[in-house]
């Protein structure tokens, strides 16, 4: 779901929508991150399947970790892409933080950062967003039409390509709890990391997609639990 459906989507309306370099580069750096780590703890929310939804995202992780590079040099070509620098952030973005979360649960302090751990995730998504959207100020707010195709490709991967799941769900009769979790799964990308990518690897531009894409996610989420409770 993450990576063919929504990776296709991407890619498809990258090709046709993006004419700058730079922000080409940046919705190629979203198809091949894995999973938004809020997939798991908005399944508990919207009730979907937990087990279904954490071996998604896993195996997402997992992964990563070869599609990622193929992806670079596949899309983006060995010239504009060092393979070592992008296998060094790779380690730092993602294995280093699992081993982390490993470590603090075998010494029980995972129990101990419960009560905080969502302040800790909401202070470190606002300081990578507001980095980000800082640099790009001007391209902001000086050319503001220039994001128009970056912000109908966010509307597509998220609310229309949700509705096309569920409707797909809904005619083979997959199980509600099921088809929730394939949505989440179908429709967030790791925006955190693609933007922290780009700025590592190519430039501010670069992370304007990721950062749009962020905002659309979050409003998609706030819209899927109104939604969900709405049928309850």
């Amino acid at each position: 779901m993450n990576y063919f459906v929504l990776g296709i989507v991407l890619l498809g309306l990258n090709a046709i929508l993006i004419h700058d370099e730079a922000l080409r580069m940046g919705f190629v750096l979203i198809a091949a991150v894995p999973p938004a780590v809020a997939v798991i703890p908005f399944t508990f929310l919207l009730r979907g399947d937990e087990t279904l939804s954490l071996i998604g995202t896993t195996g997402g992780y997992l992964g990563a970790l070869i599609i990622m590079p193929l992806s670079a040099l596949l899309f983006l070509g060995q010239g504009l892409v060092d393979p070592l620098k992008l296998v060094v952030i790779m380690l730092e973005l993602i294995l280093f933080p699992v081993t982390v979360s490993r470590l603090l649960l075998r010494f029980g302090i995972a129990s101990r950062l419960y009560s905080i751990r969502g302040p800790i995730t909401n202070w470190s998504f606002f300081l990578l967003t507001y980095t980000i959207v800082g640099l790009n100020r001007d391209l902001i707010l000086g050319q503001p039409l220039s994001l128009l195709p970056v912000i109908v490709i966010a509307l597509a991967s998220t609310f229309l390509l949700g509705w096309g799941i569920e409707k797909a769900g809904t005619f083979l009769h997959l199980q509600e709890k099921v088809l929730t979790s394939l949505v989440l799964l179908g429709t967030l990308k790791n925006y955190g990391l693609a933007g922290g990518l780009a700025l590592a690897l190519f430039g501010k531009k670069t992370s304007v997609p990721a950062t749009v894409s962020a905002v659309f996610m979050i409003v998609y989420i706030i819209w899927l639990e109104l939604k969900f409770k709405g049928k309850r």
